[in-house]
This record gives C-alpha cells, structure tokens and sequence, in this order.
C-alpha cells in the first residue's frame, strides 16, 4: 500500500467552546466583493488585454456588485495602466467602489496611491503573509517581526491618506494572507495591532479580510477559526469581517457559507469560481443558494447565460457541464424516476396554481437565471416513459395521454438503443411521427359529410380507401355524435370487434395555422390496447383520422365486407 499520506501532517483543530455557528442561519446577503479582475485574471494562462477587462468591469456592475477588486497596479505597467484606464475613462459608476491590493511594503504602497489618484471611491486592499509556514520557509521571521511588517504598512497608509490631495473616499482593507494556516490567536494579534494605527471607528471601520488563501481544513474549522477570531478580537463594532475562501479542497463554497454562519460580512470570490489553483469561491453558487432558501442575494443572475459567455470569452475558461446552476446539464435529467418526478410537478403547479416552486430534483426555476425548460429532460436508454411525453409537451406542445406514455416510451427506448446515445427533440419527434403519423395505411379517409342533427343524433357519410383492395367505398352511418355515427359507418364494411376506450384533443398551434390532434384509445376484436394520433385542421377530421390510425396500427386481420 502505499503510505505518502504519512508524511502529511493533519490540521490541528481548533478548540472552541460554546461554538454557536452551528446555530445560526442565513438570512441576508453579504456584501459582495468581486475579485475577478485580480486574483481571477493573475490566474489565466492569458490575462484578460484592456478591453477584456473593461468590459468584465461592467458585467460586475451590471450584475449589483458594489466593490470590485481591480488588480494590483503597483505590479505591473499593464495592470497600472487599467486601473487609470478605469479611472480616466470614467467607467466607475459613482455607486462603486474600486479595490485595489498591494502588499505592506512601501514603495508598492505609494505607488498604489498614484494609481487610485482621482477615483471617487476606493478601498486600499493591504496585506502580509501570516501562516507558520510561510514564517518559517518564506520569511524565516518571527510572529513579532511579522507584525512589525503589517504595522509598519498600515502607519504609511494612514499618513499618506492623512496627506492625501484630494477628495477621493478612502476605505482600508488589511488581511493576514493565508489566515487558516494561522494560529488564530496571532491572527487577532497582528489584526488589532493595525486597528491600533489605523484607529478605526463604528462609523468608518476597518476591513479585517480572512483568506483561506490556501484551503488546509473542513469547513467547520474555518469557521470556528472565523467565530474564535470574531468573539476575541477587541474593538469589534468597529471592523467589517470578510472572508476570501479558495477551493483547494473543492470545498470554498461551503466555508464561506459557515463563515457567515460565524460572523463574516463580507465574502470576496469570483463568477464561477475562477482563480489560482483550484480556484475561489464561486459567488454565483454562493448567491443562488441564498436564493433558493428565499434570500435576495441583491445579485442579479436572472441571466447567467449572458454573463457566462462573456466569462467564457474574456477569460479563455469553460464553464464545466455540472457547474452549479450555469453548466449544460445541470437542469437535465436522464433517468426515468426523475423524469417523471418533474412532469408530474409541473403538472402539480399548473393544476394548483402554486406560487411556490414545487418541482422535484429541480432547487431552482431555471427561468429565474434565464435558462429555459426544454433542456430539462434529455433523453437516452435511461429515460423513463415519462420524461419522453414531457419533452413531446415542453417543445412541441403535444399533450400525450398517460395511458400511452408506456408505448411511446418503449419506441423511444428503442431508438436510442439502435443509435447509442440520447434523442434530440426533433429525433424525438421523429419516433412520434414514424410509429403514428407515417405509418403504413390499411384505409383511409378520401372525402365526408357530418351532420348534427341534433344533441343526441349525427349523421356521417363518406368515403374510405381501402388499400388491400385498391378501391374507394362508400359508408354511412348514424350514431348519438360525429365520431360515433363514424364508427356505425366503418362497421358497415366489416370493420367490427374495435371498442372505444378514450379520447382526448387538443390544440397544437394558434393563429391561422392552427390545427387539431386527437389521441385514440381502442381495444381491438383480439382485446389488445392500441393507440391512434390523428392531426387537422378540423377538429372531427382530427378524430376520424386518429381512429383510421389506431385501426390501421392493430395487428388484426380485417375481412371487408363491401
């Protein structure tokens, strides 16, 4: 076996008393940060040009987000040039606040502040890296000398804005980047040393950001380490707590919801998840869950599919088919049991009128991200019977009758064995069509009269052709409606022994063009079921012609009599 898992050393818990995360619930939105811009596009293979970016700024305003983390302008030529870019080309709504991150050393610092110069409002992103690994490997520093470093990074922030020449609305945000790999009691430490110098207020407060810079733990570790640093840190009411989780251990989503249950106010991430490594957090899967619990996100994704394709374009990524709430398939379903879970809800709220969202399998009504329901059931040699008539209905407005399902079904099944892989909805139609519409005729109807005489009594008279014999015939009949007189007219020719079952019509298109379908249940002379589908623009000929299908579709052999 092999044993490398030994020289992993297992993340010490924290030892929390009394924890009360577990007790809490969700019940507003944080404030969101995006920090797409920065820690998304210094993960791409090809970082997004100026115009990618600009135009990834304004999707994030679209979408609500009011702090939009910007990049790190003292880095490069490149990200300086965007963020005045941004400023110059007044592409900052005044709502929204503009970040930007920069280590605590001071050249970077002031040379962040001549990035910022002239935006209306901007949160100054500060950081240094706190973990005992990195102090040990890294920095080869104490926690005192790491200390030193923050401290000495927030006292030229402070003193630069003090300075500052200008009227642009300064906002401080410091992490101890890599916050989980921490000891949590040096996190408080080194976060209420910089709130002594920055000397924060209830009204204008600090930003205190706890990465999970890299994911080491469970989520119920991050937060007790957040619920430990909330309930021990001095000066409280006077800093915002945020949270930057990562998803080394496809666990980012889960940590900032138990954040929050622990405190946290703020949530720092990406759309769909984009970043170093594993990648951040996924806001959108962070926000829609909010809203499937009945939470407004004060986020718009009423449509994700837009701002997937933008993502997709700007950032070179593909959004993968299981992708929460935004990939292909995560509306679909395959297998049967599902398939019929989600007809018989749709039908259950159409029956009841529901303002609530009752559809098994299905958390969310695709419509509010802007998907749309003909991609919900797929089908393929798992389908049940049931997700096959749903699509029928769905696409292409064709009510099928319960009692058939199984047959169509087993047509269905059939074909997607022949081909090996799932039916589209035209090839869908196409097995509909094969097996009821384009089917072999023994007769059919050439030309008729229907009279209503009254309530209780029709008259049909008309003319068949039957194929075996290569000829016209005439028929009439009398019955207590049109389709009764019609059948009392083809027993005149011998065609005895079919029982009717059931029937239903309905309209399959409006306007000028509409046209009638009929669904025809028979037991034959043998007492076999078999259905007959009849399409026209009258609703009698409909009928007639669904009758002749299921007549022409039984096995049994008829002796005309003419």
């Amino acid at each position: 076996m092999n044993e490398g898992y030994k020289k992993y050393v297992p993340f010490e818990q924290i030892k929390l008393e009394n924890r009360q995360w577990p007790n809490n619930t969700i019940t507003k939105a944080p404030v969101w940060c995006s920090v797409d811009l920065r820690d998304g596009n210094q993960a791409l293979v090809d970082p997004m040009n100026l115009q990618q970016k600009l135009e990834f700024f304004h999707a994030l305003c679209d979408m609500g987000f009011k702090e939009i983390e910007i990049g790190f302008p003292s880095a490069s030529e490149t990200e300086y040039e965007i963020c005045r870019e941004l400023i110059e080309g007044n592409h900052i709504p005044d709502d929204v606040t503009i970040q930007v991150l920069v280590q605590a050393r001071e050249h970077l610092i002031r040379k962040t502040f001549e990035a910022v110069k002239g935006a209306k409002n901007v949160i100054v992103h500060f950081y240094n890296s706190t973990s005992t690994l990195q102090r040990k490997v890294v920095f080869k520093k104490d926690m005192d000398g790491i200390i030193d470093i923050a401290v000495e990074g927030a006292k030229l922030i402070k003193e630069l804005i003090d300075n500052y020449d200008g009227d642009t609305n300064f906002r401080l945000e410091y992490s101890p980047e890599s916050f989980s790999g921490t000891e949590v009691e040096n996190s408080v430490k080194i976060c209420e040393a910089v709130m002594d110098v920055l000397k924060p207020t209830p009204e204008n407060p600090v930003i205190l950001n706890l990465p999970n810079t890299v994911e080491m733990c469970t989520p119920n570790t991050y937060a007790d380490q957040i619920e430990y640093f909330v309930t021990h840190l001095k000066n409280r009411e006077s800093a915002i707590i945020s949270v930057h989780p990562h998803n080394d251990r496809g666990t980012g989503v889960a940590c900032a919801e138990l954040a929050m249950l622990a405190g946290a106010e703020r949530i720092e991430g990406t759309l769909f998840g984009n970043g170093e490594r594993t990648g951040n957090l996924d806001i959108v899967t962070v926000g829609l869950n909010m809203y499937t619990q009945g939470v407004n996100p004060e986020l718009d994704f009423s449509n994700l599919p837009k701002y997937r394709e933008i993502y997709e374009r700007c950032t070179k990524m593909k959004i993968n088919e299981r992708q929460p709430y935004v990939g292909d398939l995560v509306f679909t379903a395959f297998s049967g049991s599902h398939q019929d879970a989600i007809n018989k809800g749709v039908a259950y709220m159409k029956e009841h009128n529901s303002e609530k969202w009752e559809i098994p399998y299905l958390p969310i009504d695709p419509a509010d991200v802007g998907r749309q329901y003909e991609p919900i059931i797929r089908i393929n040699s798992q389908s049940g019977k049931g997700g096959a008539a749903f699509v029928m209905q769905n696409t292409f407005g064709y009510e099928i009758p319960k009692a058939m399902h199984t047959e169509f079904g087993s047509f269905v099944k059939a074909e997607c064995d022949r081909i090996g892989r799932e039916l589209s909805a035209d090839e869908l139609m196409n097995v509909f069509n094969k097996n009821y519409i384009d089917i072999k005729q023994k007769l059919w109807l050439v030309k008729h009269v229907v009279n209503n005489i009254d309530s209780e009594h029709a008259t049909f008279k008309g003319t068949v052709h039957i194929e075996s014999l290569n000829k016209d015939v005439e028929i009439y009949g009398e019955g207590n409606g049109p389709i009764d007189a019609f059948f009392k007219a083809l027993q005149t020719i011998g065609i005895d022994g079919f029982k009717f079952v059931s029937y239903s019509e309905h309209a399959i298109s409006q306007g000028s063009d509409s046209k009638a379908i009929s669904y025809i249940q028979l037991k034959d002379p043998n007492g076999k079921t078999v259905f007959g589908v009849g399409i026209s623009h009258g609703i009698f000929k409909a009928s007639a012609r669904g009758i002749l299908c299921a007549i022409n579709r039984s096995d049994c052999q008829i002796d005309f009599k003419i």
